[in-house]
């Protein structure tokens, strides 16, 4: 089987959080031997002084970090573009969407921007948002 769980800022903090609906994607993913991804862009938003340090790092060991390569932030650029979009507002909703889109198969985006993830990635069917 192939695809993808993949998690915007919002998924990843509801997943340090324990939140109950991320937690039942999070398991349904291990289930279906499926990864559970992000991309070290989100890592930006994610981080901040209240956030509860040790569930963060055990969150992230659990799932792959992506880096942001000169190749994917191209890809981003081209979604954006795609778009007609800026990346001012949407840059790492874009490199989430350019990661997401490395993956084969179908991919879920758990995003509180839903919206925004399917205009990146409109093009691309087997990409769907999922707001959290």
């Amino acid at each position: 089987m192939s695809g993808a769980l993949v998690l915007d800022s919002e998924g990843l903090a509801k997943a340090v959080q324990r939140d109950r609906e991320v937690h039942e994607w999070l398991t349904a993913a291990r289930e279906a031997d499926l990864p559970v991804i992000t991309s070290a862009a989100v890592l930006v938003e994610v981080i901040h002084p209240r956030i509860n340090d040790a569930a963060l790092r055990w969150t992230l060991s659990r799932l792959r970090v992506e880096p942001v390569t000169p190749t994917l932030a191209q890809s981003a650029a081209a979604l954006l573009r795609a778009a007609g979009l800026h990346g001012h507002k949407y840059a790492i909703d874009a490199m989430l969407c350019a990661t997401a889109l490395q993956h084969p198969g179908r991919v879920t985006v758990l995003t509180s921007d839903a919206e925004d993830i399917g205009l990146l990635t409109a093009q691309h069917p087997r990409v769907v948002a999922e707001k959290v």
